[in-house]
């Protein structure tokens, strides 16, 4: 009989992923979103039927029950980075992580997979740090053998990291960092879907998930810059200054009610102050069996349209080397 998979946030950036993933090992998979009619393009992920996009709304016990019924797998991708509004860091990665983890073990699943996020703690400086953190306490505490991913930066096709940079490159000639020297460790988004399907067939415990390079924030906008072609000086913004530029965007985003929100927060500004890489003697994707994808592979895949040509950038170079006859 075929297995079953509900994968909560499947249609965000590695949820969708994980699901096409899924689909391949011949898994049915339940998609569960709180907007099915906006998920509809994983549906060609598998054949007819065979993943589906379901209601659910992670804050409320009984949408999580009715998705999960049935499951031999779960996998939780669900995420935020508002700390305001219904759907905040507590609700969501703290309640809704754990609230998945009880109805699981209830429900008697066999494996359950959760995304957190390297820098994860109890203790953290950071609201969003503490809630993953208090997340994945409260999974362990219900699910002891869940399988736990805690990834650096990711980055592929949809991401909001280098695409968001790469399209601030196009206003001027100064691209703006917080935190230049804090160092990172991207990850390729399919190479975390892959450690995943290593918790699906049974591998548990907790993963630090980074590429195979490690590199600070200016040197990863520097990286970005020659992909698309483009020179620009990376400013780097005191963190004092970031500080207040997040604390104005919280004020404004909250006297809004979250109609409008800034490019940063007082939380990602703290945040930034502390390097996002793999802890020395952590389980990482060596332990997985798993050959990080460099960055170098794949950026030029997807960042080519921010190029000052585009798709025919590399032609126009190409042709400045050809020589009238």
């Amino acid at each position: 009989m075929t297995k079953l998979a509900t994968v909560y946030g499947g249609s965000g950036f590695v949820g969708r992923y994980i699901v096409r993933r899924l689909a391949k090992a011949g898994y049915r998979v339940r998609v569960a979103v709180r907007r099915p009619n906006e998920a509809i393009f994983v549906k060609p992920y598998g054949v007819v039927g065979q993943v589906e996009p379901v209601l659910c709304n992670i804050r409320n016990d009984a949408s999580v029950k009715s998705v999960m019924e049935g499951a031999d797998v779960v996998i939780n991708c669900v995420g935020t980075f508002d700390k305001g509004g219904k759907n905040n860091f507590d609700a969501v990665q703290h309640e809704g992580a754990e609230r998945i983890a009880r109805i699981a073990a209830s429900e008697g699943v066999a494996n359950l997979i959760h995304l957190s996020a390297i820098g994860a703690d109890v203790n953290s400086e950071t609201l969003y740090g503490q809630s993953k953190g208090l997340g994945e306490e409260g999974i362990l505490q219900h699910f002891p053998s869940a399988m736990i991913l805690r990834p650096s930066v990711i980055f592929g096709p949809e991401d909001d990291f280098f695409n968001r940079f790469a399209s601030m490159s196009r206003l001027g000639p100064v691209l703006p960092v917080i935190g230049a020297e804090t160092k990172f460790q991207p990850v390729y988004v399919d190479d975390v879907a892959k450690a995943a399907m290593k918790g699906v067939d049974g591998t548990s415990g907790i993963y630090e998930l980074g590429g195979p390079d490690v590199n600070t924030f200016r040197e990863l906008m520097q990286e970005m810059l020659a992909t698309i072609r483009r020179r620009r000086i990376v400013l780097n913004i005191p963190f004092f200054v970031g500080g207040i530029m997040g604390t104005t965007f919280d004020i404004l985003s909250a006297i809004t009610g979250g109609l409008i929100k800034g490019p940063v927060t007082k939380d990602q500004v703290r945040s930034l102050k502390s390097d996002s890489i793999v802890t020395e003697g952590a389980k990482s994707f060596a332990d997985l069996g798993i050959t990080p994808t460099s960055m170098e592979a794949v950026l030029p895949s997807y960042l080519w349209r921010f190029r000052p040509s585009g798709q025919y950038e590399a032609m126009m170079e190409s042709a400045k080397n050809l020589r009238a006859d």
